[in-house]
């Protein structure tokens, strides 16, 4: 996998990062810390900009981000409540969630959404309640932006720093992912187990 990424990078460049990292917002085929710790990796050959690698990496996280935030608008909090009526149990939810949901999200979706962009396995997800309870636009974006840049910035950063050993990055933040995508599904099992409408 790692020989076909520096063939696409070589072939497709800032592109090519720009593709990945929206796949990888969209349906996660290839993690991020792979993706940008490489695409620095390059950048120390010489063979790409660090800057524009950034650059190229966010905004196809940024597009990834779109695409769940709108997903989410689609559906809205009131058929979010419909549909908690009728399948509560299996979304793990009930409709006093929603509006709950709703009230703590009005009162913390900044904080949400910039620290969510830097954790693997939650910064996909944050887009969707953040659609659902029709956060602002603009500060949707600027939180995502902000969250974002630093995150591919910190990644690619790392691969540049560390060139052929750009590896490492994974080896730190692999387990971690494991470990909160873990926890999320523990969490769903829980809430399913001991579901009551409201």
């Amino acid at each position: 996998m790692i020989d076909q990424l520096l063939k696409l990078f070589e072939q497709s460049g800032y592109g090519g990062i720009a593709a990945l990292m929206f796949l990888e917002n969209v349906f996660p085929p290839i993690p991020s810390e792979l993706i940008m710790s490489m695409a620095g990796y390059e950048a120390a050959q010489g063979k790409l900009n660090l800057p524009l690698v950034i650059v190229a990496g966010s905004a196809g996280s940024m597009f990834g981000a779109l695409f769940w935030f709108y997903i989410g608008k689609c559906i809205g909090a009131d058929r979010l409540k419909a549909w908690a009526g009728r399948h509560g149990r299996w979304l793990a939810i009930n409709p006093r969630d929603i509006d709950n949901g709703d009230q703590w999200f009005e009162r913390h979706s900044g904080k949400s959404v910039f620290f969510a962009r830097m954790v693997p396995a939650i910064r996909t997800l944050i887009s969707v309640p953040a659609g659902i309870f029709a956060m602002p636009m603009h500060w949707f974006l600027i939180y995502t932006s902000l969250g974002t840049l630093l995150w591919t910035g910190l990644l690619a950063t790392a691969g540049y720093v560390l060139e052929s050993n750009y590896q490492m990055v994974r080896s730190y933040i692999d387990p971690a992912s494991k470990v909160i995508m873990g926890l999320i599904i523990a969490v769903y099992i829980y809430r399913v187990a001991t579901w009551r409408a409201a």
